[in-house]
């Protein structure tokens, strides 16, 4: 796959979001979503923050490199949502404005990647289309966020292959962030997308399996539902066990919420 192809997805991605919020009044951002602590509007603002500076990752490595500096140092203020505090003096206007600004800022950056560049981020460096697939990762799970505290649905799209590909390739990191030796055993993962195809990964004769829709498996992979409280097919100890404790995003291990 081409990086133009993930560029695109992640635009019609950032936009189907904005569809949803940008409906919304004051009370509407206000609504408090699953993440303790954060309504809609932090949602919004955790993916302002980072598409802001995602683009100054790829336009200006070094100047990048300084704002890790500044992020790392300790925060006298103990704030843990500190990266929001800018965001939060503003009203829902103008927060989905300076969303928007961000997404264009990065737009404009991402249209010049080709797909053998590598982009400095907060861990190691990534290259081109996972770097874009990581920011429509966040988007969609972050607007997962959004229509849950809502209460509403949101129709699904075969944007999703990038993040159940994405789910299945980082099942051994969801292993070593954790300390734990990565098993041998494989899995088959069989996800019927959203145009109705169907997504195979891993080998055809795995004794182990996952079997359901890509929207449930997204999900698990981006820790907004526990693998019990939808309808994937989970067969072998090793398959649950992954289930259980998958991580498709980078930084420490955490733990998803716990089955209804």
């Amino acid at each position: 796959m081409d990086v133009a192809e993930v560029r695109a997805d992640l635009l019609a991605e950032q936009a189907a979001l904005d569809s949803i919020v940008s409906a919304l009044d004051a009370d509407g951002w206000s609504t408090d979503t699953p993440s303790e602590r954060w309504d809609v509007a932090d949602q919004i603002g955790h993916l302002s923050y980072f598409d802001d500076t995602a683009a100054l990752a790829i336009t200006d490595p070094d100047a990048f490199k300084d704002h890790i500096k500044e992020v790392m140092a300790p925060d006298p203020s103990g704030d843990p949502d500190a990266t929001l505090a800018d965001f939060r003096r503003l009203d829902h206007e103008g927060q989905l404005s300076l969303w928007r600004a961000n997404r264009q800022v990065l737009a404009d950056a991402s249209d010049t990647l080709a797909n053998d560049d590598r982009v400095i981020w907060y861990g190691p460096s990534m290259g081109s289309k996972s770097f874009l697939t990581a920011r429509l990762m966040e988007c969609w799970a972050h607007g997962q966020d959004v229509v849950d505290g809502l209460g509403i649905t949101r129709e699904s799209s075969d944007r999703l292959r990038h993040i159940a590909q994405l789910g299945f390739i980082t099942r051994g990191w969801s292993y070593i962030n954790r300390g734990l030796d990565v098993p041998d055993t494989p899995v088959r993962v069989e996800l019927a997308a959203p145009s109705g195809d169907t997504w195979h990964y891993g080998p055809d004769d795995a004794t182990e399996s996952v079997v359901g829709t890509a929207e449930d498996f997204c999900l698990i992979a981006t820790q907004r539902r526990h693998v019990d409280d939808t309808d994937m097919v989970v067969t072998g100890d090793l398959a649950r066990e992954w289930m259980v404790q998958a991580q498709a995003f980078a930084g420490p291990p955490t733990d998803g919420p716990g089955a209804s």
